[in-house]
């Protein structure tokens, strides 16, 4: 801290939000945070930092970070239809970002016409052959925001994989895996040299846990077709596990993505990482952290999951190792026991505005939060 020019003290701000899915990017969420905040101190020091886990918007905060250039390429969406996608291209590092939400996202979709049954990976498998072919070596993915559950069954087949029942019949779809009994490998090895996921959640394939019973509800499974999608995806990973020796259905993060994690693991060669903990290593948030007075964090939507993994619990986790305050500023927020060990003050939208007017202008209505809390600090350091 220092002393502003009036007498009183001026912080150190750091703003690091994730995105508001759907609303606003994490970089918009910044900019409307430091607004609101400054019109109540003006003089505070602000450190803009957007940040991502893997999901919906990873693409652009690492573009940032790395100095990659967004292109575009012709692939298809989850259903299988004709789509133009972002990507980034960082020449001097020969390396290629993707992000599943820009290519098999949910939000891609129009809502409620397509069941999970009929979409697959596929398109992501076509993205990753073209950065591939445009000379990539390196290719970084984040998972997050997909509307598939296949376990990366459709991007396992662009590679080359082929799926067989017990009468040599290849398989076409990822719902008759149930019918799987054996595994055929690519004739040829992959173009890339490295290939790293970044996972934004830490589920395992199936189980109570897995991807099928935690994400698929939100994408579109029904209760009556959970058994039928758990038992595609067991099917598929005791198979896998016979063929390679690996258990990869139990390593941390397969479940990401409606399995795809698994798939990347078993199908691309890939390595699975934290997407949160890649962004905050090339962002130099510990430093950053060291360096701040205060913390300004955020999300769209925030429940007890915030703090299992996702990046806006892990900034809190660091906040308390390192006995920085921190503020969340959120579209809607259910309490959970405890949350006020991780955040200060949690200030959300819903709570302030209807969700109509939320969604209308989320920008405004966070920049009035922000404000507000920026009064009540001054008011509180006051006391």
């Amino acid at each position: 801290m220092c002393r502003s020019d009036n007498g009183g003290v001026a912080l150190r701000v750091l703003i690091c939000p994730d995105k508001f899915k759907g609303s606003l990017t994490a970089v918009e969420v910044c900019k409307a945070l430091a607004r609101g905040w400054l019109r109540a101190r003006p003089r505070d020091v602000l450190d803009l930092l957007p940040v991502s886990d893997g999901g919906d918007g990873f693409g652009d905060v690492c573009r940032r970070l790395v100095g990659a250039r967004t292109r575009s390429l012709q692939t298809v969406d989850a259903a299988g239809c004709p789509l133009r996608a972002r990507w980034w291209w960082c020449r001097t590092r020969r390396l290629a970002i993707l992000e599943s939400a820009a290519v098999i996202g949910l939000a891609l979709l129009p809502k409620g016409r397509f069941h999970p049954f009929e979409l697959d990976t596929a398109g992501l498998g076509r993205a990753l052959q073209k950065v591939a072919a445009q000379g990539a070596r390196r290719i970084l993915v984040g998972l997050g925001g997909s509307a598939t559950n296949d376990a990366g069954f459709g991007l396992a087949r662009v590679l080359g994989w082929r799926f067989l029942d017990s009468a040599g019949r290849e398989l076409t779809r990822w719902t008759d895996l149930d019918r799987l009994a054996c595994v055929e490998r690519p004739v040829k090895g992959f173009p890339w040299r490295a290939l790293q996921v970044a996972a934004d959640v830490t589920n395992p394939l199936s189980g109570p846990r897995g991807a099928t019973r935690v994400y698929g509800p939100q994408k579109g499974l029904r209760p009556a077709d959970l058994a039928r999608a758990e038992q595609c995806l067991r099917r598929l990973a005791r198979v896998m596990e016979d063929l390679t020796g690996r258990p990869l259905s139990r390593v941390p993060g397969a479940g990401a993505a409606g399995g795809l994690g698994f798939g990347f693991l078993a199908f691309a060669g890939a390595e699975l990482v934290p997407g949160f903990d890649w962004v905050a290593e090339r962002a130099r948030l510990e430093q950053r952290l060291r360096r701040a007075d205060l913390v300004l964090t955020g999300e769209g939507s925030m429940d007890r999951s915030t703090v299992m993994g996702k990046g806006v619990g892990e900034i809190a986790r660091r906040c308390r190792r390192k006995q920085k305050p921190c503020l969340a500023f959120v579209g809607s927020f259910q309490p959970w026991g405890g949350h006020a060990r991780w955040f200060r003050r949690v200030y959300a939208l819903l709570d302030v505005v209807p969700e109509k007017v939320a969604f209308a202008r989320p920008a405004g209505v966070l920049e009035q939060l922000a404000e507000q809390a920026a009064r009540e600090w001054t008011t509180e350091s006051a006391g």
